[in-house]
């Protein structure tokens, strides 16, 4: 398979960091980074087996028969029916109702529960995060913008982490990110060497196509003036040719971080179940990981079934294969709805550029200040040759486009399929549809697409994509989820974390505000607001059925599996800039509770897994 500048897929994501610029990264979702650290670990055999992971987290907690009533329940129904009452057995939805008329049929056979008042929403549903690459990069310190909005901060803080480390023990950072931090633009020797002279020193960029090291780390890995470069991913080097602690691509990260022992004795399966475990304390009852194969290979769906087999599993996983490993998986016998209620594959994933913020998403003309439009991953011919094989085989397609070029590819291909005769296993989708134009909005119309919009940008970068990336006649027409409801187009949220948090609240409250993080009380493109029960569409039954799953979830209906969760206050009648402070009480799965706030200790080991580059 060819890319435009003629690469291999196998090749790409070393190719993409060619010049020396900084600015200029591939898209997280896509680096090879989480599948080069796994290497370092050889745990398949174990992780498929379901005794193994039968053997972490608590036990599952019994099945309950109940009746919930003195609630104030959303069941995202197709009427968007409001009720008070909710009965569920067997894991599943009963009836829901008038609390006077459930007691009746059903009191003497569930337990009546009082919900207080409280508000009850079908569980949320994630449509695109990474899930075992978080796994793999959630372990390390976290010094994002999340938490330290100056670099400085962030190094005064490793430093106060070294000096409790013992002489030649590692230190591991992520999430630095230059655009939404406050100091310089990387991490050299300079700054990193001030953090420990005696410890190898090691931070990932947010978009994981950078890093940045201590010349501690640089002496573990033999890297010296002498070492060459590979000219696909160099060492950064000062003005007389010696390394200076910048790593870019992942070869060369690679090179250095391969070198940490601590590598070898990580336990993915501990930190996969606490995925789940912070997916749930959000309200998150199913979640999409969209590119399976990135940290595994193909043995990640052997993965995700002894995951399920083993019983401690507390959310559904969707997944959409990556299409770097297409012969791979036409090897195997995964087919689209290849699984069960709990883990099924429902797409097939296909990156065809970058991230606008980081200027390698392809646009139709340059970047703000700037002469270069971006990358394509993907040829177009060959992009609408994978549309046309995969859709003869029947898989729905999910394709990453971000600048608005990239969509017109996209939808090129999509358009030349479909006037080929073959119909699309719909709904196919457009993932991120970051910059949309009108008329794209009527092709995406015309065609039964449907996109998911990372939300997190006008909230995080909106500012950035105003003045840095595109000029604010550009940036408006970031994110238009207005104009695609408008247009009767259903489309979703999503955190693709580790670009974003999950946190399907904050999703919705980023919709409904259009608010800035960097510029409290302003907003991006006001007009493209949503209403809040169009957002909750958005993260519940819409969710659903673009993960081809709404016959059995994102709604509160007899027969539909009993996921729900309960919130503390209403998402409709709180302030719509307090949506994300909702607290989360209660999570149920299948009519188990698998998070309970009154149970629950101060946050995971993942929690605070901040922004990188989409």
């Amino acid at each position: 398979m060819l890319f435009d500048d003629g690469n291999s897929f196998e090749n790409w994501a070393e190719t993409l960091p060619r010049q020396d610029s900084h600015e200029r990264h591939g898209c997280a979702c896509c680096s090879a980074l989480p599948s080069l650290l796994a290497d370092q670990v050889d745990d398949v055999e174990q992780l498929t087996q379901s005794e193994h992971w039968a053997a972490r987290g608590p036990a599952p907690s019994e099945v309950v028969d109940g009746l919930w009533i003195n609630a104030k329940i959303y069941t995202m129904d197709q009427s968007q029916r409001v009720v008070d009452a909710l009965a569920i057995r067997n894991g599943k939805v009963l009836a829901c109702g008038h609390a006077a008329d459930l007691i009746k049929a059903h009191g003497d056979t569930l337990q009546v529960i009082d919900a207080k008042g409280r508000t009850i929403l079908p569980g949320f549903i994630e449509p695109h995060m990474h899930f075992l690459p978080i796994a793999t990069i959630g372990r390390l310190e976290d010094v994002g913008p999340y938490r330290f909005s100056k670099t400085a901060d962030a190094l005064a803080h490793l430093k106060s982490l070294a000096a409790t480390l013992a002489p030649g023990e590692w230190l591991m950072g992520r999430q630095f990110d230059p655009s939404l931090q406050t100091g310089p633009d990387q991490l050299t020797l300079k700054e990193l060497d001030a953090v420990s002279a005696v410890n190898p020193v090691f931070i990932y960029n947010a978009s994981l196509h950078f890093a940045y090291c201590n010349a501690a780390a640089l002496a573990v890995a033999g890297i010296t003036k002498a070492t060459p470069d590979d000219p696909a991913s160099p060492y950064g080097r000062d003005a007389l040719g010696a390394p200076n602690g910048v790593l870019k691509g992942n070869r060369a990260i690679g090179s250095v971080a391969r070198h940490n022992p601590a590598q070898r004795e990580y336990d993915l399966a501990e930190a996969a179940l606490e995925v789940c475990t912070r997916a749930n304390r959000k309200g998150i009852t199913t979640f999409c990981d969209q590119a399976t194969g990135m940290v595994r290979g193909t043995s990640e769906v052997d993965i995700y079934e002894a995951l399920a087999k083993s019983g401690r599993m507390t959310a559904r996983l969707r997944y959409s294969l990556s299409y770097g490993l297409a012969e791979k998986w036409d090897a195997s016998d995964i087919r689209y709805g290849h699984g069960d209620a709990q883990v099924r594959a429902v797409g097939w994933k296909i990156v065809s550029d970058g991230s606008n913020q980081g200027f390698s998403g392809l646009q139709r003309e340059p970047y703000l200040y700037k002469e270069d439009t971006g990358l394509a991953y993907v040829a177009p011919a060959v992009l609408t040759e994978m549309v046309r094989s995969r859709t003869e085989l029947g898989w729905p397609l999910v394709i990453h486009a971000n600048g608005d070029l990239a969509i017109d590819r996209a939808l090129d291909a999509f358009e030349a399929v479909v006037d080929s005769g073959l119909a699309l296993n719909a709904p196919c989708r457009i993932e991120h549809c970051s910059i949309l134009h009108d008329e794209q909005i009527q092709r995406i119309k015309a065609l039964g697409l449907s996109p998911s919009f990372l939300i997190g940008h006008v909230y995080y970068w909106g500012h950035a994509m105003r003045d840095q990336v595109f000029g604010e006649a550009k940036a408006v027409l970031l994110d238009r989820t207005k104009a695609c409801e408008d247009a009767g187009i259903r489309w979703t949220l999503h955190s693709d974390e580790p670009v974003t948090e999950m946190g399907p609240l904050r999703c919705i409250e980023n919709a409904v505000t259009r608010s800035l993080w960097k510029e409290p009380g302003q907003q991006l493109a006001p007009w493209e607001a949503v209403s809040v029960m169009a957002g909750l569409r958005a993260m519940t039954i819409d969710a659903a059925w673009q993960c081809h799953s709404d016959h059995e979830i994102g709604s509160l209906e007899p027969g539909k599996w009993a996921d729900f969760v309960i919130l503390e206050q209403d998402p409709m009648s709180c302030p719509i800039d307090a949506i994300s402070d909702i607290a989360v009480l209660e999570t149920w799965l299948s009519g188990r509770l698998v998070f309970d706030q009154s149970a629950d200790s101060a946050g995971g080991a993942l929690d605070g897994l901040a922004e990188v580059e989409s």
